[in-house]
């Protein structure tokens, strides 16, 4: 017969790789470094029968078997996490469906919904992208859970978190100067369009909507270019941007970022990926 790939002898040398060192792996292992060695000199001699590391080089190198077996490694370790997942927790097999508007998209859902596909690899998310006015329009047994932004005070569901909403330029742009001051906005209903306009109606400041869209993507790229001023929550503000202070255009106030699942959407599914969702939204 031949030998076999004991899984604890692969989660240490894992550990090594990513540690960059038997030391390290050590305590990430909770194992003693002599065991630690001792186990990859198993994996080395008696198993693979192949030399893993480079013993000479700092740092610490694979050798072209180590590289190849640790492809193999985190694959099968892959594999028993998704059976026994699969098979402690048969229920968690199925779709579930969330709404969420563009601007979260990218900034979040990315994060978030790698965390939940490794915890259920064999659960299908399907995602809807609209603003917040048309998610909560839709009727509750289309949607399991929606992410939507709503005005302090006027929560309903769960607050993942509060944003300041900011005005931001491109940063080697002086469009902010212009007047009327072109602005590029969410479509309406919006409420950060909605606080800036009437922020700026209050100063009696002259301003266009020159650029309208659903799509956060799209109006990144036009303020990017240098092309208009826009408000939006201050975590969506890229490095080529510049928040534009209080001596430049008015205060506006925070929203809230809201989770609001169905009040008949009821399984493991959805209760862990709220879970997901609200420690994706903390950090």
């Amino acid at each position: 017969m031949h030998p076999t790939l004991d899984s604890e002898l692969l989660r240490t040398f894992i550990a090594i790789v990513d540690h960059g060192s038997f030391t390290r792996a050590a305590h990430a292992v909770n194992r003693t470094q002599s065991a630690v060695s001792m186990q990859i000199k198993r994996l080395e001699e008696d198993i693979v029968q192949r030399p893993l590391f480079v013993r000479a080089s700092k740092p610490l190198a694979l050798t072209s078997e180590g590289q190849t077996l640790l492809r193999y490694a985190r694959r099968i370790l892959d594999l028993q996490s998704e059976a026994l997942n699969t098979l402690r927790q048969p229920d968690m097999v199925g779709r579930v469906r969330l709404g969420v508007p563009d601007d979260y998209v990218m900034r979040f859902l990315p994060g978030i919904l790698k965390s939940f596909a490794s915890a259920w690899p064999l659960v299908d998310v399907e995602v809807q992208c609209a603003p917040s006015s048309v998610l909560l329009q839709q009727p509750t047994e289309e949607l399991d859970m929606r992410i939507v932004t709503r005005e302090i005070g006027d929560e309903i569901g769960t607050v993942l978190r509060r944003e300041s909403t900011v005005w931001v330029a491109a940063a080697s742009h002086s469009v902010h100067l212009a007047s009327p001051v072109p602005l590029a906005m969410f479509d309406a209903p919006c409420a950060c369009r909605r606080h800036a306009c009437n922020a700026l109606d209050r100063e009696g400041r002259p301003y266009r909507i020159a650029y309208s869209s659903p799509s956060l993507a799209t109006l990144q790229a036009v303020v990017s270019e240098g092309l208009a001023v826009s408000a939006w929550m201050q975590s969506l503000v890229t490095r080529d941007m510049q928040i534009l202070g209080d001596d430049l255009f008015p205060t506006l106030p925070e929203v809230s970022i809201v989770l609001v699942r169905s009040t008949s959407a009821h399984s493991p599914i959805i209760d862990s990926l709220a879970e997901h969702i609200q420690e994706g939204f903390r950090l």
